[in-house]
């Protein structure tokens, strides 16, 4: 049984087409801050439960709605979720974390330290500088985890 996550992040106030048709067939979703307007978490919703944090743009009265970090559990796999990785202020592997979700850097990253997975989808809303426009989504699978990036300009 494959248990299919997205991950986005850095949306600024824009859902792209391109994204909610990526995140349209999965099981859950990840927001990993700098949301920009809560209708975007609307919108989100109705693909996928959502687990959402608030990033440093979120400043909004409706943003008070999301912590800035949040522990989840999908499939049986803890995973944390916080928007700038350099504020990370817990041990992961201490905690028993097996995937570390973040945003906030624009760049799109996939790594894996001391047996925990970090992904940080990049930005899918408006481009900044001249990085690509990417979200990700991660399979959990009996056979492991399984994330991959996918670029919204690259059909």
């Amino acid at each position: 049984m494959t248990f299919t996550i997205g991950i986005i992040s850095d949306t600024h106030g824009l859902l792209r087409p391109e994204a909610v048709r990526l995140l349209a067939q999965v099981d859950h979703i990840i927001h990993g801050g700098d949301i920009g307007d809560p209708d975007i978490i609307t919108a989100l919703r109705r693909l996928a439960p959502v687990t959402a944090i608030r990033g440093n743009i979120d400043t909004g009265e409706w943003a008070t709605e999301f912590a800035e970090t949040e522990f989840v559990r999908l499939a049986g796999r803890p995973f944390y979720v916080l928007h700038d990785l350099n504020a990370m202020r817990i041990d992961p592997v201490a905690e028993g974390i097996d995937v570390i979700v973040s945003g906030h850097s624009h760049i799109a990253k996939i790594n894996t330290v001391d047996a925990v997975l970090y992904v940080n989808p990049g930005s899918a809303g408006r481009r900044r500088f001249k990085l690509p426009i990417t979200l990700a989504r991660l399979e959990i699978t009996p056979a492991g985890l399984k994330p991959i990036i996918h670029d919204l300009e690259v059909g």
